[in-house]
């Protein structure tokens, strides 16, 4: 129990510590291996009520896919890279509704029938800064199954979602002010 609450406060302080300097940032998806052909670009804006992730994302079977911040940007050759999700408090795999969740769980997208998913949603723990705690320079990856959202019966669940192998991934970068 005392772990939980530390890690609240902890979560609590840092979702309200913004380095706004960053206005905006992106990332391109592809699968660098080239065994799928999914492709988007997502948006990352920062706003009053914390970060706002929006874009499109192509080629990329019905259905729900798990979308993360990962913790590394080697993704040269594969996803693979890109390592686990992005987890600076070492608390379990959540849902971005949760109050406890890693900065990294983003919930899942939901491509329709023609292979499409649109992202629209505002992040409360996602910061636009190189800090710690902050997701740029760290890669944004689709995975080929739904998230259950940390709430599967198995160890996996609580650190992954279960939401399986990487289809598709790129580096948050910043976007340049006009």
């Amino acid at each position: 129990m005392f772990k939980i609450l530390v890690a609240a406060a902890i979560l609590s302080v840092s979702c309200h510590q913004c380095n706004c300097a960053i206005k905006s940032a992106h990332v391109k998806l592809r699968d660098p291996s080239g065994s799928t052909e999914v492709t988007g670009e997502l948006n990352f804006t920062q706003t009053a009520n914390g970060v706002r992730i929006h874009g499109i994302i192509h080629g990329i079977h019905e259905g729900l896919h798990g979308g993360h911040v990962h913790e590394n940007a080697k993704i040269e050759a594969s996803c693979a890279g890109a390592g686990g999700v992005f987890n600076p408090h070492k608390v379990p795999h959540g849902s971005p509704r949760d109050e406890i969740r890693t900065v990294g769980d983003l919930g899942n997208v939901i491509a329709d029938g023609s292979g499409v998913a649109v992202v629209d949603f505002i992040d409360r723990m996602v910061q636009l800064n190189t800090g710690v705690e902050g997701v740029i320079g760290r890669s944004y990856v689709i995975h080929e199954k739904e998230d259950d959202l940390g709430r599967g019966a198995n160890e996996e669940s609580k650190t992954t979602g279960n939401c399986g192998g990487l289809i598709a991934c790129g580096v948050i970068e910043v976007l340049e002010e006009d």
